[in-house]
């Protein structure tokens, strides 16, 4: 991602519904872990940027650190007091099994390579770690926004199982996001000419927040979305 994009998010990831709702998603998985018995301890945030997803770990009482590619979103974590290091996803500088959480959202869609970013996320987690991981999907949203963010594809629900399984991770909840937005999605991305990165106005961006917000408690996370959220783990 550019440097201006990514100055962009961190501008826009406090308020922009898009970025509200993804940081709730994360803090309910957060909360359905601990509802199991998981305890906090080391955890990875890949693809870090501004640190928004940071700052919900450790939040949560998770010791974080940030990893972020890009020297921009890497000093932009740093100036708002987070852990940070610059690093490849294929190439995580953290020894094996030493960490009980990795989350990388928008990550994989971002490398050829998606399969060796997979597997470092399995070679970073201790056996019954959990892995959190969101992409994009549907090629039919292809557009000029996943251009600007530099994405290599987006995926469908088998593909993203396939690569995830092949790093030898067992797949828990695989399920859609954003799915009551959809068609506005693919309108917007059929006219569009860059990044999505809008600083929306207050009203449209409450009323974005509503309808996200609303889709929690819908029965639709089987139906087709603009996202997949994954849950996985590492086995013993």
């Amino acid at each position: 991602m550019e440097a201006t994009e990514i100055r962009k998010l961190a501008a826009l990831e406090d308020t922009h519904w898009w970025y509200r709702e993804r940081r709730a998603l994360l803090a309910r998985s957060l909360r359905r872990l601990a509802a199991a018995g998981v305890r906090p301890e080391r955890a990875l945030d890949i693809g870090a940027a501004g640190g928004g997803n940071t700052r919900v770990l450790r939040a949560h009482g998770w010791r974080p650190l940030a990893l972020e590619y890009s020297a921009e979103g890497a000093g932009v974590a740093r100036e708002r007091g987070l852990d940070v290091i610059r690093a490849d996803a294929r190439h995580l500088p953290v020894p094996s099994a030493a960490l009980g959480l990795v989350v990388a959202f928008d990550i994989l869609e971002h490398f050829d390579e998606d399969h060796l970013a997979a597997a470092e996320i399995r070679r970073a987690l201790r056996p019954g770690g959990t892995a959190l991981i969101a992409v994009p999907c549907d090629m039919r949203l292809w557009s000029a926004h996943d251009v600007a963010v530099g994405h290599v594809r987006r995926y469908d629900r088998e593909s993203l199982r396939a690569v995830v399984e092949k790093a030898g991770l067992v797949v828990d909840e695989l399920s859609s996001w954003n799915v009551v937005l959809r068609p506005v999605a693919a309108w917007r991305r059929r006219t569009s000419t860059g990044s999505d990165l809008d600083d929306l106005h207050p009203v449209v961006n409450l009323g974005l927040r509503a309808v996200i917000t609303a889709e929690r408690y819908l029965p639709v996370r089987s139906l087709p979305g603009v996202s997949l959220m994954l849950r996985a783990h590492r086995p013993a």
